[in-house]
């Protein structure tokens, strides 16, 4: 079956990647217990280049973390082993209510970023679900299939950059 990593907080184990820790019950919006949120497996999906993985898991260990409170997919961790990549994609982009994109010159590289954000982009192209975050790229590097929506440049300030992925995605819910 399907990880959930509701109710715990991650935390960098020795190798860098998350492990699972209980926490106690945080104080959390109520749009986080509505019914709306439990309708998907996860709250936002992030997808990111494998070079980019310790920025990835700062980004999810902040969605997480006790005061935000929310479930995210990140494929190293949450893809299930023997899965098919492209299945384990579609499942991920179908079962969560946004789409985190770490758009890098990595993950411009990357087949399966390129996949994953072209397979958002099918399931709801004008849609709200899509958060594009970008990370040391300029403007002319940025994707032509993303250009109307509005990005967040993590490279001047990522701890304000999260707070703002927090806050949509709870208007996503």
């Amino acid at each position: 079956g399907r990880k959930h990593t509701q109710g715990r907080t991650p935390s960098p184990s020795v190798n860098g990647a998350l492990s699972l820790a209980p926490n106690s019950s945080p104080t959390l919006p109520p749009v986080l217990s509505s019914t709306i949120r439990w309708s998907q497996t996860y709250d936002v999906c992030v997808c990111h280049s494998p070079d980019d993985t310790e920025e990835a898991i700062c980004l999810v260990s902040y969605l997480e973390n006790t005061s935000c409170g929310l479930r995210c997919f990140l494929r190293p961790r949450d893809a299930e082993l023997g899965g098919a990549i492209s299945s384990e994609i579609c499942h991920a982009v179908q079962n969560s209510h946004c789409l985190a994109l770490l758009i890098t010159p990595n993950f411009l590289l990357d087949d399966w970023c390129k996949y994953m954000m072209h397979q958002a982009l099918s399931e709801g192209p004008m849609s709200n679900r899509i958060i594009p975050l970008v990370l040391n790229l300029s403007y002319s590097q940025y994707p032509h299939e993303l250009r109307f929506y509005y990005y967040k440049d993590l490279s001047k300030n990522p701890e304000q950059g999260y707070t703002q992925v927090y806050k949509t995605v709870l208007k996503c819910e």
